[in-house]
């Protein structure tokens, strides 16, 4: 019974110094380590390419004709996928703060679910999902917030607004008899955090950001049956972008 707990004892004090070990070489290691692009960071400004996926969906709300609609039951966004590419232009505040504009190209789409109270005589269905398919041209305008250099790595946080106009817009479709119409042009606010990465020829800054549209982008027609359900629609984005300067 004694020499068990004994055992333990010696077991655990081996693994502190162990422990303490590694994180005495980790520490040493990162005393060693070579900055990559040491004077990067005294640019007054730079430039990069961006790749990047996003998680979207509309931001709903119902318009009072759809409590006495007599076809729709049931009217609900879907989250739905899609990826953008782009370029970035970076200009140096001062030593935390930076400024970024990150025009891209957003291929995406929206969808929208409908349970409806008679099958669709096409369908032959009680459901449907409507696509709205859009190619956007984006201009956020963020200010970063760096902090302290650790070796080759950073974190940074970011804020700031943005213009979309979307070239795939149905707004002015003349034979839209089963189309939910969106305008042309949106305004909204972004926020997110990323790192960055310094390799010895360029710089890797993955991100996340949440994109929040704050315009109504809604062209409703009382005259169609999917679209005079809804009131008011907004664009809500989830984007993972990976960012690749220098």
């Amino acid at each position: 019974m004694l020499y068990l707990p004994g055992k333990k004892t010696r077991f655990r004090a081996v693994s502190f110094l162990v422990f303490c070990a590694m994180l005495c070489t980790g520490n040493s290691a990162d005393a060693q380590m070579d900055l990559n692009l040491s004077d990067h960071d005294n640019k007054p400004y730079y430039f990069g390419i961006t790749l990047g996926a996003n998680l979207n969906r509309f931001h709903t709300h119902k318009h009072s004709r759809f409590l006495q609609d007599d076809s729709v039951l049931l009217a609900e966004p879907l989250n739905s996928a899609g990826f953008s590419l782009g370029l970035s232009a970076t200009a140096k505040l001062t030593d935390r703060f930076e400024a970024r504009f990150n025009p891209q190209l957003l291929f995406t789409e929206r969808n929208l679910f409908y349970q409806l109270r008679h099958p669709d005589s096409f369908e032959n269905s009680d459901s449907i999902t409507k696509k709205v398919e859009s190619v956007i041209v984006t201009f956020p305008l963020h200010a970063k917030f760096n902090s302290d250099r650790i070796g080759n790595f950073r974190v940074y946080m970011l804020g700031g607004v943005k213009m979309d106009i979307d070239l795939a817009s149905n707004a002015q479709a003349r034979k839209a008899d089963d189309l939910v119409k969106i305008q042309k042009y949106d305004f909204g606010i972004e926020a997110g955090i990323g790192f960055n990465l310094y390799f010895p020829s360029f710089i890797l800054s993955p991100e996340i950001k949440i994109s929040n549209g704050l315009n109504n982008i809604h062209s409703r027609d009382k005259n169609l049956k999917y679209s005079s359900v809804f009131d008011k629609m907004q664009s809500r984005m989830i984007m993972f972008s990976i960012h690749l300067e220098g």
